[in-house]
């Protein structure tokens, strides 16, 4: 898990000032308002489901600053358009995140994943394209990896995802989904302990060590009416496909992935003030995956991989890794005072490299707690905060964009 500290609370606070304006977002379960009567007085202020308020999409610069032990401190910005095509309220609003940071070490991210809902929603395209030279603490392959077998790799890497999908019902999406992703050289920055290196880092195939292309193609289902995909309050989210990964389509090994992302959303006595959201994740594999392409616990990166998702909380990033990845996750969101929400979360998993390796003994749990600030109460777009612990031997704090998922 990579532990962001924001350090640059003055800014956020600043551009919260900017926001003042906009109201807080209405239930988007209720049906747009009828026309008031014609009135020679000046019109009324719009209300908050005022389809007046979506006439221009919402760019909201959030600066970036925090330290972490692999990369020093760093800083950068993030911008986030949230927009709807044509007047159209049942048309869901379309977002983007645009991320990029450089640290003292000369680690960097630029990220551009978006969500995007065409006019009446006859399409919908959802993907990433980033840049990653980032350091990360590796403890090897399986679901009983050591803490203290830890060692630091750094490599850059390219991601290229990207699903089309057409509508061919209401909420239902078919379509395609391409990925591609290049690792470059895997170099060993810190080897830890006395012989972490001989049996963490060296038993990596060399081919892979010296940088690997995985891409992969294959159709994808996408069964989704949340009324916000930023934040929700009711829904069903399922998003299931296959990747065939090939040297037809460029990719260094063959392998394939199979992957169900399903998420449900209800608010609980009887008030959206109270969210229960929860999510099961799969992702399984045959074939020859390369090590950066397995399934891992623990992954906070929040790209396409994952529908950008963070996924048990509380465990470093992808410290437990392997072909076969299973978690479940729950959170209850309570929205508390002025633009201020509260969660609860907790999660169980496992890694194998088959599913009959899986055993109740070998479940790993992460658990937590967060603080959100509705940053734009009209889009339901929060800025979250989350400490978690969890197996493994680590916690932390998170301090991103959105929800978790």
């Amino acid at each position: 898990m990579r532990f962001l500290y924001s350090l640059l609370t003055l800014g956020l606070l600043a551009s919260v000032a900017h926001a003042q304006t906009a109201p807080a977002a209405a239930d988007p379960s209720a049906a747009v308002a009828a026309p008031a009567a014609p009135s020679a007085a000046a019109p009324p202020k719009a209300a908050d489901d005022d389809p007046r308020r979506d006439k221009r999409p919402s760019f909201i610069p959030v600066p970036i600053a925090f330290y972490q032990q692999e990369t020093g401190f760093a800083g950068g910005v993030a911008i986030l358009p949230v927009w709807r095509f044509g007047q159209d309220t049942a048309v869901r609003k379309s977002n983007a995140r645009l991320i990029g940071w450089i640290s003292e070490k000369k680690q960097t991210t630029l990220q551009l994943t978006h969500n995007i809902f065409t006019p009446e929603e006859k399409f919908f395209l959802s993907g990433e394209l980033s840049y990653y030279d980032l350091a990360f603490k590796y403890y090897g392959i399986g679901n009983e990896t050591r803490k203290s077998d830890e060692v630091t790799i750094k490599y850059p890497l390219i991601v290229f995802d990207e699903k089309v999908l057409k509508k061919v019902a209401p909420n239902l999406f078919v379509g395609l989904r391409y990925r591609l992703t290049d690792l470059g050289d895997v170099e060993l920055k810190d080897g830890g302990e006395s012989g972490n290196a001989a049996k963490v880092y060296d038993p990596l195939p060399l081919e892979q060590r010296n940088g690997t292309t995985s891409s992969g193609l294959g159709p994808a289902l996408l069964f989704d009416n949340r009324d916000n995909v930023l934040a929700t309050y009711r829904g069903n989210f399922v998003d299931a496909h296959v990747l065939f990964n090939g040297s037809a389509l460029g990719s260094d090994d063959q392998f394939t992935r199979y992957q169900l992302d399903a998420r449900h959303f209800r608010p609980l006595f009887g008030s959206t003030n109270t969210i229960l959201a929860a999510q099961f994740m799969g992702q399984y594999h045959s074939g020859d995956v390369p090590f950066r392409e397995l399934g891992g616990m623990g992954a906070t990166l929040g790209g396409a991989a994952y529908n950008n998702a963070y996924l048990m909380r509380g465990i470093y990033e992808a410290r437990f890794r392997d072909r076969q990845f299973t978690t479940v996750q729950a959170e209850i969101r309570q929205k508390l005072f002025w633009r201020i929400d509260g969660a609860v979360f907790g999660a169980v998993g496992q890694v194998g490299r088959n599913l009959s390796d899986y055993s109740l003994d070998g479940t790993k749990v992460a658990a937590g707690f967060g603080g959100r600030f509705r940053f734009n109460r009209r889009d339901r777009l929060n800025i979250r905060l989350d400490y978690g612990v969890g197996s493994g031997g680590n916690s932390g704090i998170i301090f991103a964009v959105g929800e978790a998922f």
